[in-house]
């Protein structure tokens, strides 16, 4: 029984309450499959997020997760993680002057918490900046659903099929076009962070392409290498540069990119 209860988004195919009860403060998500219309495919996948999600974050050993399934597709609940996201934290850059440098030390700590889970052998999948939640003690990297690394039981799993297309690495839009599937890997969560960095600093993505573009038109651009060049104030620029580099080789490890910022 929750003593407070608040929505905090209710999108296609998932909800996520914020509730505190005697139990303890959790994140409450619900998924349901999306319906076709004309404009947009039918994604049944959405109800099995929310279990493959708790499934995930149990073989990773996080505490304190349940997950289960309702009449029209799964649920979890884990910890509930105080503070803002990167995006909204480094709003005072991209409404500031052009010459003042992100926060290294911030853009650190998200990049640690991704290291943490590279180094559990896992990819993310869907780095993107409102899943860096930077709390008063460290900060989280959440919304696992998509991520890949280790046993998932077989019926809450279903192939990875891209992500929001900003973040999506050059070799992952370009699988997806080719083929409706694509493998989320290290080096594309690098690239997904350094889009996600740039995008928090200066409020541009890193591929140039119509707002209303379809997805398929978004991909196209991203597989094509349409990117904008990185303006990005200090030493951090460089940096996202060479985490936003085309070819998956090219790109800085994680482990590097720690070392560069630490």
């Amino acid at each position: 029984m929750p003593t407070t209860q608040r929505m905090v988004i209710n999108r296609r195919g998932s909800t996520v309450w914020e509730v505190e009860s005697h139990r303890g403060h959790y994140a409450v998500k619900i998924g349901y499959p999306i319906e076709a219309t004309a404009d947009w495919p039918a994604q049944p996948w959405t109800a099995l997020a929310p279990a493959r999600e708790g499934a995930v974050l149990l073989r990773l050993g996080v505490e304190g997760i349940a997950y289960g399934e309702w009449e029209r597709g799964t649920w979890n609940f884990q910890p509930w993680h105080e503070g803002p996201d990167l995006y909204r934290l480094w709003e005072r850059y991209r409404k500031g002057e052009s010459s003042i440098a992100p926060d290294t030390s911030e853009a650190l700590e998200c990049v640690e918490a991704l290291a943490e889970l590279h180094a559990k052998g896992w990819a993310h999948g869907d780095v993107q900046p409102a899943h860096f939640i930077i709390g008063p003690e460290r900060t989280h990297l959440i919304d696992l659903a998509l991520a890949h690394g280790g046993h998932v039981p077989e019926g809450h799993d279903f192939p990875f099929r891209g992500c929001l297309v900003h973040y999506e690495a050059p070799e992952i839009a370009r699988s997806v076009l080719d083929t409706g599937e694509a493998e989320p890997t290290p080096a594309a969560d690098v690239y997904a962070l350094g889009a996600s960095l740039l995008i928090s600093a200066t409020g541009w993505r890193a591929v140039e392409y119509p707002d209303d573009a379809p997805r398929p038109v978004q991909r196209e651009a991203v597989a094509n290498g349409r990117r904008r060049p990185v303006k990005v104030p200090g030493e951090l620029g460089d940096l996202v540069d060479a985490m936003l580099s085309h070819a998956p080789e090219d790109r800085p490890t994680i482990p590097e990119v720690v070392k560069a910022l630490a």
